[in-house]
């Protein structure tokens, strides 16, 4: 049986799709999942957490941009990009601990990124955290 992790783990795969221009991946899902073994209560958490990005993606976008301290948005990795996309909709949409969803970003940045990005991730998450804290 499939971890959240893993079910994390898709979605960033399927976020890395789309932000490359496979706008068919949202087609592609349910088979994506299957690949991967991720069924029951893991496939609905992955659907929820992939189309909840999708569907707030603006919202999401501009967060991260105001959260990056001197780097610009267009420079992001997909792969970056796609890790802070879930991320911050899970610290902004969800009601899971800041601290799970970021220690859960840098461990699948380090599955998937470049040897600096755990440590950028981590600061980026951090930062829209610690302002949705300060907004409630």
């Amino acid at each position: 049986m499939a971890t959240r992790h893993q079910a994390r783990m898709a979605v960033v795969s399927m976020l890395y799709a789309y932000d490359a221009g496979n706008t068919d991946t949202k087609n592609q899902v349910e088979e994506i999942l299957e690949e991967k073994k991720i069924r029951n209560k893991q496939k609905e958490f992955a659907l929820s957490l992939l189309n909840g990005v999708l569907e707030n993606l603006e919202n999401i976008d501009k967060t991260i941009v105001k959260n990056l301290k001197d780097w610009d948005y267009d420079r992001l990795g997909s792969i970056e990009r796609s890790v802070l996309r879930l991320g911050a909709y899970e610290i902004l949409y969800t009601e899971l601990d800041p601290a799970i969803i970021i220690d859960e970003a840098v461990e699948i940045t380090k599955s998937f990124a470049a040897e600096k990005s755990p440590k950028f991730i981590n600061g980026v998450l951090d930062a829209i955290s610690k302002e949705v804290k300060k907004n409630e």
